[in-house]
């Protein structure tokens, strides 16, 4: 009797830790990413003063590069600033242009303030909800684009305006949205 509980404790034991294949190698790019994430949030943290009023600007800088705010960051800036989590935290979630959720490559903004939403905004949102098969606020299954509506883009001239990374496009249509979005690569998710 013991020398059967005796296997069946080394089987299940084996069992458990033996490994799974790749999962080592997910777990060495999981510590590389969060060992970027650190470093560079060091960096960050490096070129401003040891104050609170640079915590936005701070924010802004590690959502440039990362295109959202990894949890490691706020913890690192947390300590660093000698402030609470959850003040950086209702920073990051109070700011539309700040996010804790990855983003895509590309993000696409499309303007819904007065002037734009009486022009169809709207309609530019949905033709790129269908072409790209998300919605505003959700990004891509290849990580390529998000898309999110935004309260004001400063372009009422150009109406309706959105902005693609960097980009301002104006008076867009609705058979325009194809055409800007293969611009960025869109063209293999139609």
């Amino acid at each position: 009797m013991k020398m059967t509980i005796s296997l069946f404790f080394r089987y299940s034991v084996e069992a458990r830790t033996r490994p799974v294949p790749g999962a080592f190698n997910e777990r060495m790019k999981t510590l590389a990413v969060k060992k970027e994430i650190l470093s560079y949030t060091r960096e960050v943290m490096a070129n401003y003063p040891k104050e609170q009023r640079f915590t936005l600007a701070m924010l802004q800088d590690i959502q440039r590069k990362f295109k959202y705010i990894p949890r490691e960051s706020l913890n690192q800036l947390a300590d660093y600033l000698g402030i609470p989590l959850s003040k950086l935290y209702s920073m990051a979630t109070f700011y539309k242009a700040l996010s804790l959720q990855p983003k895509g490559e590309h993000v696409i903004r499309v303007c819904d303030g007065t002037a734009c939403h009486i022009r169809y905004s709207m309609v530019i949102v949905d033709e790129i909800a269908k072409f790209l098969k998300i919605n505003p606020g959700e990004t891509t299954r290849d990580g390529k684009f998000s898309l999110e509506t935004v309260n004001c883009l400063g372009s009422c001239a150009m109406a309706p305006a959105m902005v693609i990374d960097e980009t301002y496009y104006g008076k867009v249509t609705p058979a325009k949205v194809r055409e800007i979005l293969n611009e960025f690569g869109g063209a293999g998710c139609a």
